[in-house]
């Protein structure tokens, strides 16, 4: 099913009466650095826009949650869970985690040289954050020391 994502969520705020969403318009493109060495002597590092958490971690609630959750990368994926604004575009991360935090295959393509190593934990934010300002003021420094504190050469980015 396809679904126009920015004309549904735009149509259903603007029923409830809330004034126009201000969509993030960039006003340069993003900086793209070649990688340093290659893919197979990289260290990776994994953001998850789900809402995914680990059980014992506290679940993301729903206002603007900058937080972000650290997932183990061994983590089996019964024990990963979801909380999102967007409820209802978790069904399928519900049935198989797996497609939101890939730690399976992202560890096979470890064991089989393809990437050099992923990183001790992935990290999860909840994707549905309104105020641009805390996504720049709060969750980017923060992903950004995150990764630096794990030594990263890359980021894969699963967008939910």
């Amino acid at each position: 099913m396809h679904v126009e994502y920015i004309k549904a969520i735009t149509e259903r705020y603007g029923k409830l009466g809330y004034t126009p969403y201000q969509w993030y318009q960039a006003e340069e493109p993003p900086t793209f650095v070649p990688l340093k060495k290659p893919l197979s002597e990289s260290r990776i590092g994994v953001l998850s826009t789900s809402g995914a958490y680990v059980v014992g971690q506290k679940a993301y609630y729903y206002k603007d949650d900058a937080s972000t959750r650290a997932i183990p990368k061994d983590t089996p994926n019964e024990n990963i869970h979801f909380s999102h604004i967007t409820e209802n575009y978790l069904a399928g991360p519900r049935r198989d985690p797996a497609c939101m935090v890939p730690t399976v295959a992202l560890r096979q393509l470890e064991d089989e040289g393809v990437i050099g190593e992923v990183a001790d934990d992935v990290f999860s934010c909840m994707g549905g954050i309104y105020s641009q300002r805390r996504v720049r003021e709060e969750l980017a420094p923060a992903l950004l020391d995150a990764y630096q504190a794990q030594d990263v050469d890359a980021v894969f980015l699963i967008p939910m």
